[in-house]
């Protein structure tokens, strides 16, 4: 026996040393000549010897003896392609593969991976699937590809949407980190909401892929990161220019342009590309105040490998919009025929806002097999929005409208250098990054005006916000089947508000805070088709710096959390996901800008428990079905038995469809989105009402063309996008009362496109 122990240790050791060559492959489009990340490389002739493209199209299959290996290729959207190379001892063989875009997508090419090197793996395969094959005409389009995540617009259409998710009232951003091009998206200690993530300066047409997390559990995402995060990456090359014209109700229409500005006709050696987009839209909506919503958007992108090992891409872009809203009425207003659903009872609410970003990205792979990633980026934003939620409770002269406003610079760095180190039977990938997010806001407040007029300052200050991170990732690749990902993450913040109104000093009330946030991901695939995952791990959202410098209490409320999911391929045209989870969130409260005071409730620790499914069915060569659907059981922790209601919080969601994709170029998409009833008060005795709505898009698509329908609500359905319980007072009432007050969804409505490409 001993004998036997020895021999195999003996092999193990020889193929250790033996076992020294490496096959390198750089991914490239066939037409473009642009770099493909993600794409499946793996060694035919050898079982579990798999590796993934990154961002720069590099994919390494290391530890292999001399002789002759046949590669395969996948990805989706491509058509499968082999090769064969010829290794020597101690040899390295780099080559360039150039894979081909097929018309058909087959769900024969998803792979189910067990580790961390893919992107977003665990729920990977769904966002790629859904981007290729649902409808994304808006942002807000987009925003709905992440399972389980709904969007509710209740001041006009230049606000940030309203996010629902795994039983979160997630407001405009407080517990969904967003990111577009490594930039963050949602804005702290913000005039209107803490997190606010206002996705109107992306222009659709640009965004080249989106990825997904759900809950705390990826080191490299910190603030805001409680329910999940969304990532987009906008494209880098175009293959052609476009011009996009649509038009449809209530005076709807939109422009686009996307034009190359390098000479694309030499395709054989492309280092370098550029463009430019623009867009404008303009709609007056459907209420009976004209909404009046106009935006433009410039972006304009520059990508370039300077060399063999380093690859840069920076983009500018400027966002402008205006617009006016109906805001959120009172119940009784219209059964008391004061108004009709889509009327109004104070026309002078809605806003303005600009955004400006600057965003550098640099990857760099040095000699020894490392990588060095970062982003630098810069933001000049502007905000100014006019509501009215209580109408006259306070001012029964006057009225209660208010201004929200804000002018705010914002500076951030984030860097990362890993490595992957072979430790014989095993391999380890290192991760080390840091970060700082600098929030100049110079100009903050909450006004009282009428008809937009200034009356008096509710508050009125001046915010200085810092966040230094850094974070340890380590992936521990025991065997082809199982692996570990631990991670810790350390955020310093640092808090200074001066109040213009009171501190007549000018004294600037400061606070310090940092907190620890560890991570944990197991992955184990059963079989090359069935894996099984548990996550474990804590995250945060900050408070507004106005509630860290002058209350006592938390001003990082911790999530923590745990996942315990599966994703499966059955046969060749089912891949399903699904996830029963737990996430404690340390306090609900945050500063309340609409009041400009805040809440320290010693009830606000909350449980959410969930179950999360997801299936995506290829019927046929052309036919694709799909379906999500989200329980959730949100509750306060120290309130009693039936008063214990997160607001606003919903218990089921789910959103599904069938998508038509055929190699002529038709496309088609009829789809459904449900929302449950849910509370809107502790104790569950104000609900706003459930909605299901169907939609529906048709499209053909050829080299030089296109043109398209969608269709909203098509069961022309009566359904309220937002709803709250608020106290309000009408004119004329004596005393307040506490109504559901609502923003009614979008009627029965058709928008037509037109694009034509050159």
């Amino acid at each position: 026996m001993k004998k036997i122990y020895l021999l195999l240790l003996l092999e193990a050791i020889s193929g250790i040393v033996f076992a020294q060559s490496t096959i390198k492959i750089k991914v490239q489009d066939k037409n473009s000549k642009q770099v493909l990340s993600g794409t499946t490389v793996e060694i035919v002739n050898l079982n579990n010897k798999t590796s993934y493209s990154d961002e720069n199209g590099n994919a390494e299959l290391k530890e292999l003896n001399a002789g002759d290996w046949i590669i395969k290729l996948s990805l989706l959207g491509y058509k499968n392609q082999t090769d064969t190379i010829v290794l020597g001892n101690n040899q390295t063989v780099s080559k360039i593969v150039y894979l081909e875009e097929s018309q058909a997508l087959s769900y024969t090419d998803v792979v189910i991976t067990g580790t961390k090197r893919q992107e977003g793996n665990s729920m990977g395969n769904l966002s790629t699937l859904d981007f290729k094959l649902r409808p994304h005409l808006t942002t807000q389009d987009m925003l709905r590809l992440v399972p389980g995540l709904f969007i509710a617009q209740h001041a006009g259409g230049g606000k940030a949407e309203q996010l629902l998710m795994r039983g979160f009232d997630v407001d405009h951003g407080t517990d969904a980190a967003i990111f577009v091009d490594n930039m963050p998206v949602n804005m702290v200690s913000h005039a209107h909401g803490q997190g606010y993530a206002d996705l109107h300066f992306v222009i659709p047409e640009t965004v080249e892929k989106i990825n997904f997390t759900k809950g705390p559990y990826d080191a490299k995402t910190g603030d805001f990161n409680t329910a999940g995060a969304v990532r987009f990456q906008t494209k880098n090359y175009l293959s052609k220019n476009l011009v996009k014209f649509e038009a449809g109700a209530f005076n709807t229409y939109r422009g686009v342009a996307m034009i190359n500005l390098l000479d694309n006709a030499d395709t054989s050696n492309r280092k370098r590309s550029a463009y430019v987009a623009g867009e404008y839209f303009y709609t007056n909506g459907y209420f009976q105040n004209p909404q009046d919503f106009s935006k433009v958007n410039l972006f304009g992108k520059y990508n370039a490998e300077i060399n063999k090992s380093t690859n840069i891409s920076f983009t500018l872009s400027a966002f402008s919009s205006k617009w006016n809203a109906s805001g959120e009425i009172p119940t009784r207003a219209v059964t008391n025929g004061l108004i009709s659903r889509f009327g109004t009872l104070d026309p002078s609410q809605g806003g303005n806002t600009s955004r400006y970003n600057a965003n550098l990205n640099f990857t760099k792979k040095l000699d020894n097999g490392g990588k060095v990633q970062g982003n630098m980026y810069y933001v000049n934003y502007n905000f100014n929005l006019y509501s009215n939620f209580t109408y006259f409770k306070t001012d029964t002269v006057n009225g209660d409208e208010i201004n929200q406003y804000e002018n705010r610079n914002l500076f951030g760095y984030n860097g990362s250098y890993s490595k992957e180190t072979d430790l014989g039977l095993f391999s380890l990938k290192s991760t080390v990054g840091t970060g700082v997010r600098d929030d100049q806001i110079g100009n903050i407040g909450l006004a009282h005006v009428r008809n937009r007029i200034f009356l008096n300052d509710i508050q009125k200050g001046e915010i200085h916000e810092i966040n230094f991170n850094a974070y340890l990732d380590e992936n521990l690749y025991i065997s082809p089947k199982f692996s570990i990902n631990l991670g810790l993450r350390f955020d310093q913040f640092h808090f200074a508000y001066r109040s213009k109104l009171t501190d007549t000093a000018n004294t600037v009330n400061s606070k310090d805070q940092g907190i620890f946030s560890p991570k944990a991901n197991i992955y184990y695939n059963a079989s090359k088709n069935i894996q099984f995952y548990v996550s474990a791990g804590s995250g945060f959202h900050s408070n507004d710096a106005r509630v860290a410098t002058q209350a006592p209490g938390t001003t990082l409320p911790r999530a923590t959390g745990a996942d315990l999911g599966t994703n499966l391929k059955i046969g060749n045209r089912l891949v399903m996901n699904s996830a029963v989870w737990i996430l404690d969130l340390q306090s609900e409260y945050t500063w309340d800008g609409d009041l400009g005071t805040f809440d320290i409730n010693p009830n606000g620790k909350t449980r959410r428990f969930g179950l999360d499914l997801s299936a995506r069915l290829q019927i046929l060569k052309w036919l694709f079905a799909d379906g999500d659907l989200n329980i959730a059981k949100p509750r306060f922790v120290n309130l009693p038995e039936g008063q214990n209601y997160v607001p606003i919080a919903p218990p089921v969601t789910s959103i599904a469809g069938l998508n038509i994709r055929t190699k002529s170029g038709i496309t088609a998409s009829l789809r459904y989105r449900y929302l449950s009833a849910r509370p809107l008060t502790n104790d569950n005795s104000i609900r706003a009402t459930g909605y299901f709505i169907m939609d529906a898009v048709l499209g053909y698509t050829n080299k030089n063309f296109s043109i398209g329908f969608s269709a909203e609500n098509l069961l022309n359905s009566f359904w309220e996008e937002a709803q709250y319980a608020t106290e309000t007072r009408l004119k004329g009432e004596s005393m307040p009362h506490t109504d559901v007050c609502f923003t009614p969804g979008t009627p029965f409505n058709i928008r037509g496109n037109m694009s034509l490409f050159f």
